[in-house]
């Protein structure tokens, strides 16, 4: 090993940045398709292993720039399949999107490594710097907290710390495993923290009891619409009558819930629609996605309907997908002849007012989640109180049938066990989902099947800590490591003789 290192340490750049990516990418068989959690340990070490041979910022920046594109590029490949649904017109974009994505994400983890070799290479520096960097990414230009290094730890013992610490205080703790592993000077202590590492985080399951449930039964519609199709006007009404079919079939729920935009229309054409769906559910609530037009703005929404058919709620989804939903920079965008790749409506969709929640009668209070918004934690916690639970309405269609739909799952299940709070998912073409308060999936639709199924809903639990703090704690936390490197850094530089040169930057 030791051998191995001084090789790799002094090999030239353009040979490290090379064997960077491949660990990089070795961390994305920790999520969705192959789901081996103890991958993620591969980039976290590598990021310390980097840090110790870069000669330089510059080459710190770059070795961290590779290790997360490397990462991004190899977990992100879904991202091509938007650009696929009219490849003729938008099917070049898609080698680009990635190409993109990964170096823009990368540039995070090129800030963290940049930092640290700035402020001495001292690994604490690195702990902090990468979660802070984490941090940014799920805040900064709207944010994009896909593929977090927490995410793996869905479904194992090692996720319970999601529910204290939340996504950014769990990535804190997982640096700094991954940093003891490197640290200690002896190899065979390396190996015994990486096998009780692995054995937290992969082999030990998720053992609790399983949680109490409700008398209250949800129907979770999944028309597996693809999207080439879904808009087709000789495809709609085949949709339409397979969703009020699976509304009217079976006994009568507590609840139905059709995915996001399952009507075709705009709401204020929509009401003889919704008279007959009212109907097929028989008097049981209806929550189901619409697009909606108010005073020239046009909203992805979702509506509720009592027994007679008429909206009694609406919930207008607030963080909007950049480029999906609608254009940054339009004018300029449109001028190149690029347009939002999602969006129904000339113009793209107007964001709502924010987290609000639902008064779902004996079931409770819901919080709305509209796709891509159970992507942020923050979004999530900001609920005006409590919710009973959450609902998720998405169309997955968007994510193809590969990578994106678990991955996008796995973020539901991070939400539930973060707040302590059941989680039910109705997704076009899967997977429709119950979710437990410990993040364990207790009834599901399989990707890419037609079908509904009827669940009972999961009590909710216990607040939970970081349902409780939020991600204040962690932020000032980070921002104390910070500010103590930069200190270290200026400490570090007045303890130098005058004629002694300085750091090689």
């Amino acid at each position: 090993m030791t051998r191995l290192r001084a090789r790799i340490e002094h090999a030239p750049i353009w040979a490290q940045v090379p064997l960077a990516m491949a660990a990089g990418a070795a961390g994305s068989f920790a999520h969705a398709p192959f789901d081996l959690p103890i991958a993620i340990l591969i980039p976290l070490i590598a990021a310390f292993g980097l840090l110790s041979i870069a000669r330089s910022v510059t080459s710190a920046g770059l070795l961290g720039l590779a290790l997360g594109a490397g990462y991004f590029a190899a977990t992100l490949t879904w991202i091509v399949e938007p650009f696929q649904v009219d490849a003729a017109t938008t099917g070049w974009m898609a080698p680009f999107a990635l190409l993109f994505m990964s170096v823009g994400l990368g540039l995070f983890w090129a800030a963290a490594l940049a930092l640290s070799r700035w402020a001495g290479a001292h690994s604490w520096v690195l702990v902090f710097a990468m979660t802070g960097t984490e941090m940014l990414r799920a805040y900064l230009l709207t944010g994009f907290p896909w593929a977090t290094p927490p995410q793996a730890l869905v479904g194992g013992m090692a996720g319970h710390l999601l529910s204290w610490a939340g996504p950014h205080g769990t990535m804190l703790v997982m640096m700094a495993a991954a940093g003891l592993a490197w640290a200690v000077p002896r190899e065979w202590v390396k190996v015994a923290i990486v096998v009780a590492l692995a054995a937290v985080i992969d082999v030990i399951p998720l053992r609790s009891a399983d949680s109490p449930l409700t008398d209250k039964t949800v129907r979770l519609i999944q028309p597996n619409a693809p999207q080439q199709e879904k808009w087709d006007p000789a495809r709609i009404p085949t949709f339409i009558n397979r969703q009020i079919d699976y509304t009217a079939d079976g006994d009568v729920p507590d609840l139905v819930v059709w995915p996001e935009t399952a009507l075709p229309y705009l709401l204020d054409q929509a009401q003889p629609a919704l008279d007959v769906i009212a109907e097929a559910a028989r008097g049981a609530p209806v929550v189901l996605g619409i697009q909606r037009e108010e005073a020239e703005q046009y909203y992805n929404s979702l509506v509720t309907l009592d027994a007679t058919g008429h909206v009694t709620q609406i919930y207008d989804k607030h963080h909007l997908v950049p480029f999906g939903e609608y254009m940054p920079l339009p004018g300029l965008f449109r001028r190149l002849g690029i347009q939002s790749i999602a969006e129904r409506v000339d113009g793209g969709y107007t964001p709502g007012p924010g987290p609000q929640l639902l008064d779902m009668g004996p079931l409770g209070k819901a919080l709305p989640l509209i796709c891509y918004e159970a992507v942020f934690a923050h979004d999530v916690g900001a609920s005006p109180e409590r919710p009973d639970f959450l609902m998720q309405l998405t169309n997955d269609a968007w994510f193809g049938m590969r990578s994106g739909p678990q991955q996008h799952l796995a973020q539901a299940q991070m939400r539930a066990i973060e707040q302590g709070l059941p989680l039910i998912r109705a997704a076009n073409t899967g997977i429709s989902a119950v979710i437990d308060p410990e993040g364990r999936i207790t009834a599901s639709l399989a990707l890419n099947q037609a079908g509904y199924m009827d669940a009972r809903l999961p009590a909710p639990g216990a607040p939970t800590l970081y349902s409780r703090t939020g991600d204040l704690p962690w932020v000032l936390l980070v921002m104390l490591g910070l500010i103590g490197a930069v200190l270290h850094r200026a400490q570090t530089r007045r303890a130098q003789p005058i004629d002694a040169p300085a750091p090689e930057a």
